[in-house]
């Protein structure tokens, strides 16, 4: 645009030049350099102002409006947690720590132990046998301390998975010494493709007599020691029989399953681990569709993990269904249902379940009859209806301690009376024919 203005005018701009002088091009140069000083100056002149106008801001005020704000943001603060404090407060509601008078207790009480007694004294035992003592006074069976030796094992089997052969072994104390026997062989391990079987005594690990050892030597020797190979000698029958057995990962397998009848399926289950819900699947999957009714075997086991017990009832239980309830220590009640679709559908279940079926096992088999129609085969069951939490502390060792009781999926508490089964069968080599009879 520029170009075309100065070519339409260039005929007025030489009139103007002949009529005027021009100035030097120094002239030019010098006008416009004093024009930008004087620009210059005026600015420079205006920041300064602005620079002390901020700085001459009050500072006390700048004080004043921090303070101010602080505590105004304070109040709103307060307010906040004030109003949402239970919320907010609900984990650690019942946290309380020992004063320092409690703690002087047993601090005095500890030194004059290790100071004065006449017997010298392991102190990490007298700290252990301490809190042992502390768990003892709960008078709860359940509550308790549990060594790290100990509570390793309880995690390995509640886990699933251990490193080892596929034994399980049990002390017996006797006369003439110990005497540790295998009480398992689980399949598919060291153990058993060695050919050792239920019953065999041990006599000798790695050429170290055992007579003087008990269970916990003999896994911990297997488990930790440096060796991955071990010579193991047992007895069976009058004879002794010498195994070499490398350890390796040993899968715990808890359930048992087969086809009794064309048309009824059977699983045994035999602890609450973390793997156990996994394995019934497995084993519901080897059934054909024919298989229409099914017997749920829980004798003589203990327990284990509730939330094991909650997935294997949503195996079976309708969607929406209630499982189990929870009562804890204010006395609030806790429902809880079965979240998933039905895994595989029966026709007919029937539970079996004795004196030793517990905890766990009391949960999945009142689960199966109040919100599956299941029926129960048997004897009474243990009667263990509380709930407990554990808790590896930075030792190794484990606390174990009841949090709450829970309810049948109808709101009825078994604890201390156990579950009275709907057919009492008390020969033990007809229960699973009565069993039977129920689902046919």
């Amino acid at each position: 645009m520029k170009k075309e203005n100065k070519e339409k005018d260039n005929n007025t701009e030489k009139d103007n030049l002949r009529q005027k002088k021009v100035p030097s091009k120094s002239k030019i140069k010098t006008d416009v350099e004093n024009h930008s000083k004087k620009d210059k100056i005026a600015l420079k002149n205006n920041d300064s102002n602005d620079i002390k106008t901020s700085i001459s801001f009050n500072l006390i005020e700048v004080i004043i409006i921090i303070l101010i704000t602080g505590i105004i943001v304070s109040i709103i603060s307060g307010v906040i947690v004030y109003n949402n404090y239970d919320r907010l407060n609900i984990n650690n509601k019942y946290e309380e720590t020992i004063s320092k008078s409690e703690l002087s207790k047993f601090e005095e009480n500890y030194n004059k132990i290790i100071n004065k007694y006449v017997e010298d004294v392991d102190r990490d035992e007298l700290i252990e046998a301490a809190i042992k003592g502390m768990y003892n006074y709960l008078g709860d069976d359940y509550s308790m301390y549990i060594d790290k030796d100990d509570s390793s094992s309880l995690e390995e089997s509640l886990r699933g998975q251990y490193t080892g052969i596929g034994i399980e072994i049990s002390s017996m104390y006797t006369q003439d010494g110990n005497i540790s026997v295998i009480t398992k062989v689980f399949d598919d391990t060291p153990a058993q493709k060695a050919g050792l079987k239920v019953g065999d005594l041990l006599i000798s690990l790695n050429g170290v007599d055992l007579s003087d050892k008990d269970a916990a030597y003999v896994a911990n020797t297997i488990k930790y020691g440096e060796k991955d190979t071990h010579i193991l000698k047992v007895m069976r029958d009058e004879k002794e029989i010498e195994v070499e057995l490398s350890r390796t990962l040993v899968n715990i397998n808890y359930v048992h399953g087969e086809i009794l009848d064309k048309n009824i399926g059977y699983i045994k289950i035999d602890s609450f681990g973390a793997t156990t819900a996994d394995q019934v699947k497995l084993a519901l999957d080897k059934f054909d569709k024919n298989i229409t009714s099914l017997i749920v075997d829980l004798r003589d086991n203990s327990g284990g993990y509730l939330s094991t017990a909650d997935e294997i009832s949503n195996i079976f239980i309708e969607k929406g269904k209630n499982i189990y309830q929870i009562k804890d220590r204010e006395g609030k009640i806790t429902v809880y249902k079965a979240t998933n679709e039905i895994y595989r559908k029966f026709d007919k279940i029937s539970v079996l379940i004795n004196e030793n079926s517990a905890s766990a096992s009391e949960i999945l088999a009142l689960a199966l009859k109040e919100s599956a129609g299941a029926k129960i085969v048997g004897t009474k069951s243990f009667g263990k209806g509380s709930v407990q939490e554990t808790e590896i502390l930075d030792s190794g060792a484990m606390v174990k301690y009841t949090v709450a009781y829970w309810l049948s999926a109808n709101g009825n508490s078994i604890n201390e009376v156990g579950i009275t089964p709907d057919i009492i069968e008390e020969n033990v080599d007809k229960q699973i024919n009565k069993a039977k009879e129920v689902v046919k």
